[in-house]
């Protein structure tokens, strides 16, 4: 345990200015690309949600900044010397879903109240109906639909995608119940910065078909005593990436999958903005075989 690697140093995709913890409502300014034939500096402000499409992706990334950036987030303080290195900067977040986000808004709230070193910037969505791209839309966080596809026409390639993180200079991907496998250019250009949380203790209960209610049932049915949240990093297959952190729950006699899928959604909400707070104050190692660990706040002798 005495090698250690800083997860922060293994991701450095700045490639424009940093933009702001949101206000109440985000104003965005997007500037043509400087091919444009039009002499004139035109911009277009947008005071709802935006929606990257695919044409806006090459096109219009070009610049992107806060023009209202003053408003205060209600009563929220931010206080660096809340986190054991006051120089550790505000890492930037990109969450991806497919249903109803609880996981994303438990962590979009840890970063407005100041829990999470970090703000989410953008969410990733495959449905554009789902609840927590109507979440997004309310609290004002643009959006991005992936994949691309005959019902989402304006969703983005995989290049595209990655275009579209690095300009809003994300720094980690959280999956937070996105059911599509994420793109081997996704991961490459993130290594090691790609975190998905499952409703079970890997490796028993995952893989490819293993989701929402479905490993719930299976897990009673297989009578394990236990089951629980697994968070992990991401790899190039479902639910086989290095296992970083997990809670355990006991599986009742009586247990419907109902019952034990709240039981672990619970647990979810909790571990992933633990896990998240770590990954901000760049609180993640890596040990010499491979195994991701985080280093705790009050002991940095002590890991999880």
């Amino acid at each position: 345990m005495e090698s250690r690697a800083l997860l922060s140093g293994l991701c450095s995709n700045s490639t424009i200015p940093a933009i702001k913890a949101p206000p109440k409502q985000l104003f965005l300014t997007l500037h043509p690309s400087s091919s444009s034939s039009s002499s004139s500096s035109s911009a277009v402000c947008f005071k709802t949600p935006l929606l990257v499409s695919r044409t806006s992706a090459k096109a219009y990334f070009k610049r992107l900044e806060c023009v209202n950036s003053t408003e205060k987030l209600g009563n929220v303080v931010f206080d660096k010397e809340d986190y054991k290195n006051p120089d550790i900067k505000r890492k930037k977040l990109a969450v991806f879903v497919s249903g109803g986000g609880s996981n994303f808004k438990s962590i979009h709230q840890a970063c407005l109240q100041g829990t999470a070193n970090g703000d989410v910037v953008v969410l990733v969505t495959n449905k554009n109906g789902c609840g927590g791209a109507e979440y997004a839309r309310n609290k004002k966080i643009p959006l991005i639909l992936l994949p691309r596809t005959k019902e989402e026409p304006d969703g983005l390639s995989p290049s595209d995608l990655v275009t579209a993180l690095r300009e809003f200079d994300v720094d980690f991907i959280l999956l937070a119940g996105y059911l599509k496998l994420i793109p081997v250019e996704l991961i490459q250009a993130y290594p090691k910065c790609i975190l998905n949380i499952h409703p079970s203790l890997l490796p028993a209960f995952g893989g490819k078909g293993y989701y929402g209610m479905k490993v719930h049932k299976a897990v009673i049915a297989s009578g394990a005593r236990y089951s629980g949240a697994t968070i992990h990093f991401v790899d190039e297959h479902y639910d086989t990436g290095r296992i970083l952190a997990q809670r355990v729950v006991p599986v009742l006699a009586n247990d419907t999958a109902e019952e034990l899928a709240a039981r672990v959604l619970r647990e979810e909400h909790q571990l992933y903005v633990e896990v998240t707070t770590a990954l901000c104050e760049e609180r993640i190692i890596w040990r010499e075989d491979g195994v991701p660990l985080i280093v705790s706040r009050e002991n940095p002798n002590e890991y999880s």
